[in-house]
Parts: C-alpha cells; structure tokens; sequence
C-alpha cells in the first residue's frame, strides 16, 4: 500500500490526546483509521465524513475486529451540524478543514470541555519560497518512504498484507479512499485567522506538505 503522509503522522497527533480524556469527535474520518486508534484507547469517539462511501468502508473495516471498540461513524458534514457544547476531550481534523471554510474551527472550539484538546492537521499551498522550501525538501523523503513500504509490502507474505491500522486488510480496504481537494487558503493566512478564533494555538511546519495546529481549550479562553 503506498505512503500515507497523514497516517505518518498519526502518533503524533495521537500524543496530544489529554489525560483522562473520554470522548473525542474526529472531522473528516474518511475510511477511519484514526478514528479506530482513538477508539483503541479507549475513547468514545464520534467519526463524521460527507461521504458516504468512505463511511461505508469505515463501518466495514471496524466490523472486521467485532470484539475491538469500534467508534461511531456518522455520514454528516460538520458546516452543517449543531456540535454539543462543551462535550469532547479531544478534537480532531486531519487533512479535512481545507474542505470548509477555516471559520469551522470556531465550532470545533466551542465542542471542547474545559481542557479538552483539538489538533488540526491541515494542507496549504505553498506561494513563498519558504514554503517552496519546506515542499521540495520533503520530495526526496518521501521517495525514500514510498520505496521502505514498496520493499515492505514486496517481501511480506502472500495474503498478509495489512492496513495500515496493523490489521489484515480485506480485498476491498486500499479501493475506497476519501474525496481530495487542492488547498487555496495560505499558511500565513490560517495563522492570522487561528490566531482570532483559537487563542494561544500553536501551529508548526510539518515536513510532508502539512501543518500541525494544537489549541487547548483552559477554562478562562472559552468561546474565543
């Protein structure tokens, strides 16, 4: 299976989970990987996609480990829900917030409890030749990554492939894959925009054309 830069980033993201935390809502869960090692830790996690094919598939891949917790996939688009207040420890939005306008944060914010954590994983064009930079610097990265897996899955045994969960993959688990969209909104503009709708958001360069945003909701920063 090829190289999948937002599932690269998956234990990093999932480091950002709160202690203690119950509940957690993931935006744009596509075909639900991770969505099910949230769920594997224990959370009770809502997953949301506007696909429902994606879903579809979700729901399938959940069903192949029926005695693994299974989040709770839903086809809906997040513009369009009216999110539970205060309700979720952790938050997260991979590679889906370019989807929707940016101003959604602002309602993926007020579904935090107190302390709870939302962590974006977003997508930009690169315009300044610090972008370009960061763009070209990951090319030969990730050529060397795409051929570690390529090895990988040539020398694994016949009919022991797996996704990329650490699950065996059903015949159908790599055909189904989320709708793509080229990101329009720059770097520093979501910068400009977090800072007004997520106060004290930290958001980073990540090597594989994306952005790391952490917001954590303290009590005294409630509604903006």
């Amino acid at each position: 299976m090829p190289f999948d830069h937002n599932d690269h980033y998956h234990r990093l993201l999932l480091s950002q989970v709160p202690h203690g935390a119950r509940t957690a809502l993931d935006v744009g869960c596509g075909t639900g990987r991770f969505a099910r090692r949230l769920a594997g830790r224990g959370l009770e996690v809502d997953a949301i996609d506007p696909s429902g094919e994606t879903v579809d598939c979700a729901r399938a891949l959940s069903a192949r480990d029926p005695e693994a917790p299974a989040p709770r996939y839903r086809q809906a688009d997040v513009t369009e829900l009216e999110l539970p207040p205060w309700h979720y420890d952790f938050i997260s939005c991979l590679a889906s917030i370019h989807h929707m306008s940016f101003s959604t944060a602002g309602a993926l914010r007020d579904a935090l409890a107190p302390g709870g954590v939302l962590v974006i994983l977003g997508c930009y064009p690169a315009k300044t030749w610090w972008d370009w930079a960061w763009f070209v610097a990951a090319v030969p990265v990730n050529a060397v990554a795409r051929l570690a897996v390529a090895v990988r899955e040539r020398f694994r045994s016949p009919g022991k492939a797996t996704a990329s969960d650490g699950k065996a993959a059903s015949p159908d688990a790599g055909r189904v894959s989320a709708p793509t969209r080229e990101p329009e909104v720059t770097l520093p503009q979501i910068q400009r925009e977090a800072a007004g709708l997520l106060p004290g958001c930290r958001i980073r360069r990540l090597l594989f054309w994306r952005y790391l945003l952490v917001y954590r909701n303290h009590p005294c920063t409630k509604g903006g």
